[in-house]
């Protein structure tokens, strides 16, 4: 019976897996793709580490796979946030027919190449 649900588990897991997988392929900007990855693949983790608790049940499997779930749990959403924050700081555009963007407020950062052309023209209007 044990055996049977964490075969299960590890199913839907592996199946959770799949769908992120095919999330980075099939989406068509970065802004889906990261919540495609986030999203299946945090579940994907919780679900492997529950198979790991019910396979092998003690003590010490169970707290250090349960820290690793509050952990999962803590940082994907942050760093995810992250990265897309970054890259709306970048300028990278999303899909054509997106009508929402809580981000488009933010200050974009300055690259090494808008520096040096930024240094260029400060430098042409220094020379006349």
């Amino acid at each position: 019976m044990i055996d049977t649900i964490v075969a299960f588990l590890l199913l839907f897991a592996s199946f959770f897996t799949l769908v992120a997988a095919l999330g980075i392929v099939r989406l068509p900007d970065v802004y889906m793709r990261m919540h495609a990855i986030t999203k299946a693949s945090s579940l994907a983790t919780i679900l492997f580490l529950i198979a790991l608790i019910i396979a092998h049940p003690s003590w010490r499997v169970a707290l250090g796979s349960l820290l690793l779930i509050a952990f999962v749990i803590a940082t994907a959403p942050i760093s995810t946030h992250a990265l897309a924050r970054i890259s709306v700081q970048l300028g990278i555009k999303m899909t054509k027919g997106m009508v929402r963007n809580e981000l488009n407020k933010v200050e974009p950062i300055e690259t090494e190449s808008a520096k040096k052309s930024a240094e260029k023209s400060n430098s042409d209007e220094l020379s006349y």
